[in-house]
């Protein structure tokens, strides 16, 4: 019967959109949201691939550091292969999840790479001044109001900041080169200076290992009958608490949902300045 030949299934991951930028109404990709995704992608098939299907222009190292590591940790629970596919782009923190992947495939117009560590601000002290504010600041600890925008830069903090992102680029550069060992062509100074390329450029490099998609490739692993089946993640914000109670909502209810709109606002004003930088 047709119902008993269905064909194999390979659980694909999908991680879209910027890393750890989290509101009540933008989850965005953290741990929290994909940990039982990605348990469930590596137990519900007898088949030894799992595929990843990548399109961020990253966010937080530290949310892209936890998920990277629980897929590796499952993939050598159970001796399976990751397979990973970059979308439009796969940069910063999306490359960091895609070199989870024991192979990484990119479409031919992808952007890939972007390897290292940024941090962007602004600075209103002539603003303020010109509009009579006076920015009161107490703190306890010396160096707690460091990188303040409302107070002149101070060359101390910013060579302190720039001491913590060459310790995280540090963390970066040594994933990239242990999991792409053997594999990357080209200087350090290259691969790792935050530049980022299209995927035949990236083939060159080394960071992928070929152009391929996910329905392609796992149709040349299992045969035409494969069928993926994408595990999801869970998204749960205030949008899906307002979905499940049909109640009124009371003064509290509606003022945290004001200040939910008003940080989601915020998350993707920085969303879109991400996704700006690769030209999308």
């Amino acid at each position: 019967m047709w119902f008993f030949n269905r064909g194999p299934v390979v659980p694909v991951l999908r991680f879209n959109g910027p890393i750890g930028l989290v509101t009540p109404l933008r989850p965005g990709l953290a741990i929290s949201s994909c940990a039982l995704a990605i348990e469930r992608a590596f137990e519900m098939s007898k088949l030894p691939s799992v595929a990843v299907v990548i399109n961020s222009p990253g966010g937080s190292a530290v949310q892209s550091s936890l998920i990277f590591r629980r897929i590796r940790q499952f993939a050598e629970e159970t001796h399976k292969t990751v397979h990973v596919f970059c979308e439009d782009v796969a940069a910063s923190g999306g490359y960091y999840l895609a070199v989870a992947g024991d192979e990484i495939y990119a479409d031919a117009a992808s952007i890939v790479g972007s390897i290292g560590v940024i941090y962007a601000g602004f600075g209103f002290v002539e603003a303020i001044e010109k509009l009579g504010i006076t920015r009161r600041v107490y703190t306890a600890g010396v160096e707690k109001g460091s990188l303040d925008a409302f107070r002149p830069e101070r060359p101390d903090d910013v060579e302190r900041l720039k001491s913590l992102q060459r310790d995280v680029h540090d963390v970066f550069i040594g994933i990239v080169k242990e999991r792409r060992a053997g594999r990357l062509q080209g200087i350090d100074q290259e691969l790792f200076s935050g530049a980022f390329w299209s995927a035949g450029k990236a083939l060159e490099l080394g960071l992928v290992d070929g152009i391929s998609d996910v329905r392609t490739k796992m149709r040349e692993l299992y045969g035409d009958k494969v069928r993926l089946k994408v595990v999801p993640f869970d998204r749960g914000g205030l949008l899906t608490r307002f979905r499940r109670s049909p109640s009124v909502f009371g003064y509290d209810e509606l003022t945290r949902g004001g200040l939910a709109f008003a940080e989601d606002l915020i998350s993707a004003i920085e969303a879109r300045a991400l996704w700006s930088r690769y030209g999308l």
